[in-house]
């Protein structure tokens, strides 16, 4: 059983750290800005159930090897730029198709689709990999029972935490996006920003590898 005081502190660092946007925030965002926020939400979602693949490997002691492995990290980093790159620019070629979808009430975007790809982005997030690898062991306290379960515990509220702050980040700039479907030009325009910004996330990954 995790101390109440550990509980309470990782909480506080979990909210700072999450609050602050990275891949998942700015893909969320992405995703509200292109295709609205049912669709966002069904991303953030994907996400934070992608993000528990990297709590699992740390609560099976996966984590420290791939936080010590430069190499592994690399890896995992580029095929999550990567990926987030081509789902920016495939919200770029879609722009075009966003105003008559949405006069149909019949939005392009497969919710399935929307939330695997959400899953995987979440997976292979490099800031939170480093979190759960890096952060998340140092609430736990030995003496206090099976390091797996108290770990899965942490994680468990560091997800709570995420799916609250994307989820809001999402609704956000999805009640924004109300403006610019009045004009299928400002539409085009805001799923082009939507993708452009999705592709920067990639470019950021690619480069930090920790944002």
């Amino acid at each position: 059983m995790v101390p109440v005081s550990h509980l309470a502190a990782f909480a506080v660092a979990a909210l700072i750290i999450i609050v602050i946007p990275g891949p998942n925030v700015l893909f969320a965002i992405g995703r509200a800005l292109t295709y609205g926020r049912r669709t966002a939400v069904l991303s953030v979602l994907g996400a934070t159930v992608g993000s528990a693949v990297p709590l699992l490997a740390v609560a099976l002691g996966l984590g420290v090897v791939l936080a010590a492995s430069a190499t592994l990290l690399t890896i995992v980093k580029v095929v999550g730029a990567g990926y987030l790159i081509y789902l920016g620019v495939m919200a770029i070629r879609e722009r075009k198709s966003l105003a008559g979808a949405l006069r149909s009430q019949t939005p392009d975007a497969n919710p399935r689709r929307m939330f695997r790809q959400g899953v995987f982005v979440g997976a292979t997030n490099p800031k939170t990999i480093v979190f759960f690898a890096a952060v998340l062991p140092q609430f736990a306290e030995a003496s206090a029972g099976a390091l797996p379960v108290q770990l899965l515990t942490l994680g468990a509220i560091a997800l709570g935490i995420q799916i609250l702050s994307d989820g809001t980040w999402a609704m956000i700039a999805g009640t924004a996006r109300a403006w610019f479907v009045r004009s299928p030009r400002r539409l085009e325009s805001v799923g082009a920003t939507g993708g452009l910004m999705i592709i920067g996330v990639g470019a950021s990954v690619a480069l930090s590898g920790t944002n």
